[in-house]
């Protein structure tokens, strides 16, 4: 029987949805601790977290933060917050799914089924977490988390995806036109300063490290990021 976290401040909303969904033929906890909802996800280890955004202490995007520093399990928010603005934070934050509120139980139902099936069904690939990795350096794409020296820190889905885009190209300049690209589909409406806040962002968490050296601005052309692997083989060499 496959389990779900269900973490919604509302009791009479929460213990509907999860009576439906154990007559469907799901295990069900709900909690009522919001200052330790990562420790219920730790202590259940379930397999699929449904989330209200609004929530006491902190609100859900902060929880999925912290469940993706440990788990690639599909997430889906339910939410009485119905703009697109909330929809892409959720995504940003390590979502994989938005529902909004009013909403049928049937529709929740149907997602957490298609969820289930990508995450582990008989078609789904076989669950090897994707790593890029750069001398120390290693970043998990699918939960957005960076690791150095075995230090770690949270990034958005957009702060993920240009780090990607720079650990590919280690050790070469990548071009601002080609960050651009790779972290809009459409970058015709995006400012160009836009990229200089996440390029700052990313800096952040890099020091949060101690690895703020390790990104470079190639004046005119881009940024760079040191190719660690080249650099410990040329000092194992000189020795």
């Amino acid at each position: 029987m496959q389990s779900i976290l269900l973490v919604e401040d509302d009791a009479k909303l929460a213990g509907l949805l999860a009576a439906y969904l154990t007559r469907n033929g799901f295990q069900v906890q709900v909690t009522d601790d919001f200052r330790h909802v990562l420790d219920e996800f730790v202590k259940m280890e379930p397999d699929l977290v449904l989330m209200d955004v609004n929530l006491p202490q902190y609100d859900g995007y902060y929880w999925c933060r912290q469940i993706r520093t440990h788990s690639i399990c599909p997430i889906l928010f339910i939410s009485a917050r119905d703009s697109g603005m909330d929809q892409i934070m959720a995504l940003e934050h390590g979502a994989d799914d938005y529902i909004t509120k009013p909403f049928q139980y049937e529709v929740v139902l149907a997602k957490v089924r298609s969820q289930l099936r990508r995450a582990y069904g008989s078609y789904a690939a076989v669950q090897q977490e994707a790593k890029v990795k750069n001398g120390p350096m290693i970043l998990y794409p699918e939960r957005f988390v960076l690791e150095y020296d075995e230090r770690l820190t949270e990034l958005t889905q957009k702060e993920a995806i240009l780090v990607e885009a720079l650990m590919a190209k280690a050790g070469r300049v990548v071009s601002r036109e080609k960050l651009l690209e790779q972290m809009w589909e459409d970058q015709h409406f995006i400012d160009d300063n836009t990229l200089n806040v996440y390029i700052t962002r990313v800096r952040r968490k890099l020091k949060e490290l101690g690895a703020e050296e390790i990104l470079e601005t190639v004046r005119g052309a881009g940024y760079r990021v040191l190719d660690l692997d080249s650099s410990s083989q040329g000092k194992g060499k000189g020795k």
